[in-house]
């Protein structure tokens, strides 16, 4: 029996508690005040901080359970979307069964909004709302993990190593099993960390862990057996503008170019407040069908399961043409976008140009990495329409 007590979220019975414990943590207010009121809390910290915890009490006066939480997120949710994206699209819903717990396994391109939007979707279409995974290494100040913890999340272990790493794998495999046989489901990433690059792929380590805890029961069953008891949903997210396009290529440039990076302390805050507030364009959650893996299939075999929804359900935007278009000319007839996009020329004119405005806006060392962040998208659907049709052809001539 597993004791799931140090990664799992809050319950019903502790949020008044939590909440006190929020609405007395400055750390939380000054951090709230400046999302808020930026202009303001620049000259006035200290009166703006005092404003929001005010303001912080009589909202949260009412909370006492975790739904009453997800009401106030939904509201700041609504909010958020309506002014930082230009529209909302869902396909695949249609699909699922709102009374069946599915795991969710998603591309990774944003630390808060690729859970948050799923969820937002789920909840507006008649589903419950999700058990979140979230890696450790975002929650090192205390009010952060309070509020992950609030909104459904659990904890992933990714700062331990040795045993206790294969330890924290076994726990985190088992409370996700046991998520989905009480009813609930799950969100996880496809990979640890954001695919800053653009590339979706499902790491295997994700799905060996998936089986861990299968593996320790009495009747030891087979990997594909482990993957269908656990229901998994392919979810592909695409977000027309990367808010976070510029430190992404700062990292990744650092990396190419030193052999390291050096994130800040406070990197990863900085990293969830913009991928909040920052201009997303268009944004499309494509949920996949429910996958059946045959008793026989290898974890790196379940993964490119996965990766052929995600990828081959993956909504591409105009600015990922552009960017390929940028990078590699010779790709395609880039003269054909307005029809294949279904736009009018102007509009893809338009969005060319608001490209280079992105890219004038940084460092131009920096634009071969924020072009492939875009393009590769394209390039990755290319690669397994290529794959899916070579063994279209394969069967077809073992047919003849």
């Amino acid at each position: 029996m597993h004791d799931f007590d140090d990664i799992r979220p809050f319950r019903n019975e502790e949020v008044r508690d939590v909440v006190a414990n929020l609405l007395e943590d400055l750390d939380f207010s000054r951090a709230l005040a400046k999302f808020r009121h930026p202009k303001w809390y620049k000259w006035l910290p200290g009166p703006m901080t005092r404003l929001v915890q005010q303001a912080l009490k009589k909202e949260l006066s009412h909370v006492n359970n975790i739904h009453d939480i997800q009401i106030v997120i939904e509201k700041y949710l609504d909010k958020l979307i309506e002014t930082t994206a230009s529209g909302l699209t869902q396909s695949g819903l249609e699909h699922l069964n709102p009374k069946q717990p599915y795991l969710f396994i998603s591309n990774h391109r944003d630390i808060a909004m690729d859970p948050a939007l799923v969820n937002y979707m789920l909840y507006h279409h008649g589903f419950d709302t999700l058990q979140i995974a979230i890696g450790d290494n975002l929650l090192k100040r205390p009010f952060l993990a309070n509020l992950m913890k609030l909104n459904k999340s659990f904890i992933v272990k990714r700062s331990v190593q040795g045993r206790d790493k294969l330890a924290a794998s076994k726990q985190l495999s088992a409370y996700i099993r046991h998520c989905i046989f009480t009813g609930q489901s799950v969100w996880i990433a496809q990979r640890e960390g954001r695919a800053k690059d653009g590339v979706d792929k499902t790491e295997s380590a994700v799905i060996k862990m998936l089986q861990l805890a299968s593996r320790e029961d009495e009747h030891k069953i087979s990997l594909g057996a482990a993957m269908n008891q656990l229901n998994i949903v392919p979810v592909a997210i695409s977000y027309e503008f990367d808010p976070c396009d510029h430190s992404k290529a700062v990292e990744l440039h650092a990396k190419n170019t030193t052999g390291s990076f050096i994130k800040d302390e406070n990197a990863d805050v900085q990293s969830i407040l913009t991928g909040m507030i920052g201009k997303k364009g268009a944004i499309h959650v494509s949920l996949g069908t429910h996958i059946v893996v045959g008793d026989t299939a290898t974890a790196d075999e379940v993964a490119d399961l996965i990766d052929r929804q995600i990828v081959g359900s993956y909504r591409l935007h105009a600015i990922n043409y552009l960017a390929l278009e940028k990078l590699q000319p010779d790709f395609m007839d880039f003269s054909t976008l307005p029809a294949l996009l279904d736009v009018a020329e102007s509009a893809v004119s338009a969005k060319r140009k608001e490209l280079e405005h992105r890219l004038q806006d940084m460092d131009v060392a920096l634009h071969p990495f924020v072009l492939r962040m875009y393009a590769n998208p394209v390039i990755r659907k290319s690669e397994i329409f290529l794959r899916n049709s070579a063994c279209m052809s394969d069967i077809s001539l073992q047919g003849q």
